[in-house]
C-alpha cells in the first residue's frame, strides 16, 4: 500500500488539469485556479474518502466550492460566454462563414437559454467525460434522478436548436415611437 504523500501525488498528477478544467468552465481563470486547488487541500484532508475513481468526488468538491462562491445567475452567463469563446476565429476558418453563421447563434441561443441545471447535467457528461454513473456523485443525487435530468436536458437542448433563435423585434413605425416618447 502507498504512503499518503506518494498517493496524494499521483491523484494529483493525473486529475489536477481535469478539475482546473471543470473549474474554468465555471469560473474566471484566477478564481477556478484558486478553486482547484482548495479542492486537492480537501482531498489531502480527506485522502481515505476517496473512491476509486477519485475524478467524480474531485468534482463534486469543486462544485460545491464554486457554489458557495458565486451566485447562480453568475456561473450560468460565464458558462455561456466560454461556449462562445470556444468557437473563435480559428473555428471558422475551417468552416464556409456564411453557411454557419445561423447555425452557430442558433446553437449559442440555445445553449444560452438552458438553465444552470441543464448547462452542468450537460457539461459534465459531454466536456468532462463523465459516465452518467460519476456524474451523479458530482451533482449529488442518484444515478436514476441524474439519467432524468440528462434525458430532459437532452431534449431541452434539441427542442431549442429545432425551433432557432428568436425572431427580432420590428422597428416601431414613426407614429408609434412619436407616441410612446410623449
Amino acid at each position: 500500500m502507498d504512503d499518503p504523500q506518494s498517493r496524494f501525488t499521483r491523484l494529483y498528477d493525473q486529475n489536477y488539469r481535469r478539475v482546473l478544467a471543470y473549474a474554468l468552465t465555471h469560473a474566471e481563470p484566477h478564481t477556478a485556479e484558486d478553486i482547484a486547488s482548495e479542492t486537492f487541500l480537501i482531498a489531502w484532508r480527506r485522502l481515505g474518502d476517496l473512491g476509486d475513481p477519485a475524478l467524480p468526488w474531485l468534482l463534486g468538491v469543486a462544485r460545491n466550492l464554486l457554489r458557495k462562491q458565486r451566485g447562480h445567475g453568475h456561473r450560468r452567463r460565464v458558462l455561456a460566454e466560454r461556449i462562445a469563446e470556444l468557437t473563435g476565429p480559428a473555428d471558422l476558418a475551417v468552416w464556409d462563414v456564411a453557411e454557419h453563421v445561423v447555425e452557430r447563434e442558433t446553437a449559442l441561443a440555445a445553449v444560452a437559454g438552458l438553465s444552470e441545471r441543464d448547462l452542468e447535467v450537460l457539461s459534465l457528461v459531454n466536456w468532462h467525460g463523465l459516465e452518467p454513473r460519476q456524474a451523479a456523485k458530482v451533482m449529488g443525487c442518484s444515478s436514476t434522478a441524474f439519467f432524468v435530468r440528462l434525458h430532459r436536458a437532452r431534449k431541452r437542448l434539441a427542442k431549442a436548436l429545432e425551433n432557432g433563435p428568436a425572431p427580432a423585434p420590428r422597428p416601431a413605425s414613426p407614429k408609434v415611437a412619436r407616441e410612446a416618447a410623449r
